[in-house]
């Protein structure tokens, strides 16, 4: 094969997981617990009482964030999620660990034909998490 063979490409995260279906399942399932489980009821005190925009917020950002369509940047120009998150009230190790465990659970319940692909997501989700609850109240340098 040669290298302008698409197949010759390592597969996106987008495609390996299956699209915007398995990612808006894969979320709603995140907010679903977010609002019935008690051990994320301070993350869930973050959010708005209607988690619909957020729902549809984050798959678009799973979407692009994989590789797939890039409509959560193209809404938003010059937007950042660590910036956006870093201004919210509660943001701090606590939330980012609940936001974490919730995304692992929902993950692992909506993905479990490639958990490889879920533990490597997460552990990524939890780098990002971190460092947002590090530069949490501090002002962004734009």
């Amino acid at each position: 094969m040669s290298e302008a063979d698409p197949k010759s490409r390592p597969q996106l995260p987008f495609d390996r997981i299956g699209g915007r279906e398995p990612i808006a399942r894969m979320v709603n399932r995140f907010y679903d617990l977010m609002e019935s489980e008690p051990d994320f009821a301070e993350l869930r005190a973050m959010h708005a009482p209607d988690l619909t925009p957020m729902r549809e917020s984050l798959t678009d950002f799973l979407m692009a964030w994989m590789g797939g369509p890039r409509d959560w940047f193209e809404k938003r120009p010059g937007a950042c999620i660590m910036s956006a998150h870093r201004a919210l009230d509660g943001m701090n190790f606590a939330t980012a660990t609940q936001w974490v465990l919730a995304m692992q659970q929902a993950a692992k319940e909506t993905i479990p034909h490639d958990p490889d692909f879920a533990d490597s997501m997460v552990s990524a989700f939890a780098s990002m998490s971190k460092g947002m609850a590090a530069n949490a109240g501090k002002k962004d340098d734009h």
